[in-house]
């Protein structure tokens, strides 16, 4: 069983100069071929003069995850996860951190040796990437979904990370294809000490007229239909979606006036978190989203 510690990260950086020993990281996910996180890390090695290090994808699903992590050398500093894998990593994991034990997901895995420490850089990421837009405050939040990436909205809202405030005031209304699919998202919520109002997704275009802020974490496509929906003006509209972009959801939001957030935003905000924990670094955050508008 793992052990869940309030660490920020492990105990001794990973980073190593240009005349280093070679040290690897990669991102894990089934299907991956369309990660966009190599660019992201790769231009981060390339800025902070890290010539020793390289950034791979590797196409992994839930049952592989076990024995590729066990089959690795000392040479791995990190892995990135994405779908399917962001709840399995807690078993696969020694040390989960408590932001990653709250929320019940993890993004990345930190490696030393004898050592699988689990963190969740979507939160913070998230919190990033809404204050970068103007977020100071929402008083009628509206998330759609309640998977692993609905998970960590929470926490961004809830502000868990060390020294951030929250995001929000009262309940934070919910809109689910699957009410009895939410238990996760209900027990994530219970630990983040936030209000839950667990709605069927087919009330959408009531709520988000009124909504302030809107995070939609549904899966490519599945947002599409709320395009015809009326949005508030000025709220902030945060799609988690990144391929394609913009969404159709997206679109509207910004014909409406209000201010959109892509996935490629959190994209780039977590990926500056995970590099800051994998190297021991300050991600060069200006350097990696100019790469990543370059790779879009």
């Amino acid at each position: 069983m793992p052990t869940f510690s309030t660490d920020s990260a492990v105990t001794e950086p990973t980073a190593g100069g240009p005349s280093g020993a070679v040290r690897r990281a990669a991102v894990l996910g089934s299907p991956i071929a369309h990660s966009l996180s190599p660019v992201l890390h790769t231009a981060a090695y390339a800025a902070l003069g890290i010539s020793n290090w390289s950034y791979t994808r590797v196409e992994c699903t839930e049952d592989d995850l076990p024995a590729f992590v066990s089959g690795l050398g000392a040479e791995w500093a990190g892995l990135s996860l994405t779908m399917p894998l962001k709840r399995v990593a807690l078993a696969v994991a020694t040390e989960v951190s408590a932001e990653a034990a709250a929320i019940g997901a993890a993004n990345t895995l930190l490696l030393a040796p004898g050592r699988r420490r689990a963190e969740n850089t979507d939160a913070p990421g998230m919190a990033d990437a809404l204050r970068e837009a103007g977020l100071q405050m929402a008083s009628a939040p509206l998330l759609l979904g309640a998977g692993g990436t609905a998970q960590a909205a929470l926490a961004a809202l809830a502000g868990t990370a060390p020294g951030a405030a929250p995001l929000v005031t009262g309940a934070v209304t919910v809109l689910v294809r699957s009410p009895h699919r939410a238990d996760a998202l209900r027990t994530t919520a219970e630990r983040l000490g936030l209000s839950l109002d667990l709605r069927p997704l087919d009330e959408a275009p009531t709520l988000l007229a009124e909504a302030d802020l809107v995070i939609a974490t549904l899966p490519k496509g599945i947002a599409d239909p709320l395009a015809h929906a009326v949005l508030r003006p000025g709220a902030v509209v945060f799609d988690v979606v990144y391929d394609p972009w913009p969404t159709a959801l997206a679109t509207a939001a910004a014909a409406a006036g209000c201010r959109v957030v892509s996935g490629l935003d959190l994209l780039l905000h977590q990926a500056g978190h995970q590099v800051r924990l994998m190297t021991g670094r300050d991600a060069p955050i200006e350097a990696m989203r100019a790469a990543l508008a370059a790779a879009r």
